[in-house]
């Protein structure tokens, strides 16, 4: 049983909650935006499996958001014919590491450009670490303004059995790659939440409910930043 397993790695992760979020880590800096001709972004982050896809489906349905997973766009690029980044896109996807943030920022960059004049961005599962946060911060620098952090908390025993549930036909939705794929969120995303939490910017939703119900959460959230 891969709940068995992983049973040292859950118990020694982060609590996958922000009511008890303490972190001694360096604060990462990140500029305040305020022109009003910058794309609007969303940074949607939580554990693999916690339920970014579909959450993000919903309110690019229903609230105008345009959604750009960063995972999807990576896959696609090392699926395109003739790219000169996809064996190296395979390997870090394949180990659960994360893809160099140039590659990254430039595809979410030209995504955002394709679609003109949109409402905002979702950016799903990014940033995923530090030097993710430090290269947006450089290369989007006067391009976008976060407007805010949506974080989808969810055990990860739950989001294990997601993950292997899904059937979405993922090369990294096996035990192996799920192991590693806990240990770099645990390692370092969970530390760029704190950071951002210390901003005050982070929404956290519950994300291990019914859908509907998580979804009817997430539209508040939405509200509420939009009436500011």
């Amino acid at each position: 049983m891969l709940a068995f397993a992983l049973h040292a790695l859950i118990r020694s992760s982060h609590r996958l909650s922000l009511s008890t979020l303490h972190s001694t880590r360096q604060s990462v800096s990140f500029g305040t935006l305020t022109r009003n001709d910058m794309h609007n972004v969303v940074f949607v982050l939580g554990p693999p499996g916690s339920g970014k896809g579909t959450i993000c489906a919903k309110i690019q349905e229903n609230l105008n958001y345009v959604h750009l997973s960063a995972g999807d766009l990576l896959r696609a690029e090392r699926q395109r014919e003739g790219s000169e980044f996809g064996a190296l896109i395979e390997s870090h996807i394949k180990n659960g590491s994360i893809v160099p943030v140039e590659i990254t920022c430039s595809l979410l960059e030209n995504a955002m450009k394709a679609c003109g004049d949109a409402k905002g961005f979702l950016v799903d599962g990014f940033p995923r670490n530090e030097d993710n946060l430090q290269g947006w911060n450089k290369q989007m620098d006067g391009k976008a303004l976060v407007q805010f952090v949506l974080f989808l908390s969810c055990p990860v025993s739950i989001c294990i059995e997601r993950c292997l549930n899904r059937g979405q036909g993922r090369t990294d939705d096996n035990e192996e790659s799920l192991k590693k794929r806990v240990e770099t969120y645990n390692q370092q995303t969970f530390p760029i939440i704190e950071h951002f939490e210390k901003s005050g910017l982070v929404r956290e939703v519950k994300s291990e409910r019914p859908v509907d119900v998580v979804y009817a959460d997430v539209e508040k959230v939405f509200d509420a930043a939009n009436k500011k």
